[in-house]
């Protein structure tokens, strides 16, 4: 939380319903443009993950854009000592504290225009809060980066070990899976390891978190929804990178291609989720495209900024100017 005040941040707890964990709570992450636009970027991370890309935050301040990020329940900031972290049974779980969010950024905060930007799990979070907000009307863009539209397996596996997960998560939601992440990537990231970004991994750990059956459940009914075809109403920018990379161990072409994710998937699924979406290839990009090297940074910026441009019409023509 200090590192939070200390970068200009204001840190929101949500309390929440109680699940069948207990207690549970999310954290609105929020800093205002010195320019008053009324606009506003929401974004959501992925899974092992949180918001701690001060850079991204950096970028839309410089735009205009008011700034948000939602940890969400049991993820980084929102970790009760009770709870399993990032554990999942249903994906809408996650609507009360994207609602009691976005319901602060427009109504107490005055925001007129919100664009939701989800990061890999937090893409296929945010493309179906999207779509079952349409008639709302409350999210006026989407941007998502290298989101989760399939599980990175053989197509034998996809079709034959996940579906059978997923049944023993309907029974069995508690029980730890043989699924794990690899360490190769985040160590791609941190910089005690190959990387130069910091980040706690206390609440991004290295060799992940526990996997659960549940949470298996959870992601697989989501992406068959999915992937039978959305009817996204707003304005979608998809950006992935050009190449994917085998999961594993840590080797340098982590360093210029995703490590995590089939970016076909992504390229498969994406035209299907509404009739206004743009897919947009980040040459070299890694997994998660703004912590990517110099150029594809430089590039993705670029690339969401001409989107928000296009969408937001009064969006002032001022050079992005990231963190160096």
């Amino acid at each position: 939380m200090d590192r939070d005040s200390e970068f200009g941040f204001i840190t929101t707890k949500l309390n929440l319903i109680d699940d069948y964990e207990g207690m549970a709570e999310a954290t609105l992450i929020s800093r205002r443009s010195k320019k008053p636009l009324a606009k506003a970027i929401l974004y959501v991370h992925g899974f092992v993950d949180y918001f701690y890309q001060l850079e991204l935050a950096d970028w839309a301040n410089n735009l205009g854009f008011n700034f948000y990020a939602l940890d969400l329940r049991k993820y980084g900031r929102s970790i009760l000592p009770h709870q399993k972290p990032n554990h999942l049974r249903n994906i809408e779980e996650y609507y009360e504290e994207l609602d009691t969010a976005v319901d602060m950024i427009r109504n107490k905060e005055k925001n007129k225009f919100l664009v939701l930007m989800g990061h890999s799990t937090g893409g296929l979070i945010t493309t179906l809060y999207t779509q079952d907000r349409t008639k709302e009307k409350t999210i006026d863009a989407l941007i998502l980066n290298s989101p989760f539209f399939e599980f990175n397996a053989p197509e034998a596996l996809i079709k034959t070990a996940i579906p059978l997960f997923s049944s023993i998560g309907k029974l069995f939601p508690e029980m730890n899976s043989p699924l794990k992440l690899d360490k190769g990537y985040p160590k791609s990231l941190h910089k005690e390891y190959y990387g130069k970004w910091d980040f706690d991994e206390k609440m991004k750990p290295i060799k992940g978190f526990k996997i659960h059956f549940g949470w298996i459940r959870a992601i697989y009914k989501a992406q068959r929804r999915l992937q039978k075809g959305l009817s996204i109403s707003c304005p979608v920018l998809l950006l992935h990178s050009s190449d994917s990379i085998k999961p594993g161990k840590y080797n340098d072409g982590m360093q210029s291609a995703d490590a995590v994710l089939n970016i076909e998937h992504m390229k498969k699924y994406g035209p299907g989720l509404g009739a206004h979406v743009e897919l947009v290839t980040i040459p070299e990009g890694k997994h998660d495209l703004v912590l990517s090297n110099e150029k594809a940074r430089k590039l993705t910026y670029y690339k969401m900024k001409a989107f928000l441009d296009k969408v937001s019409p009064d969006l002032r023509k001022e050079p992005a100017r990231p963190r160096p």
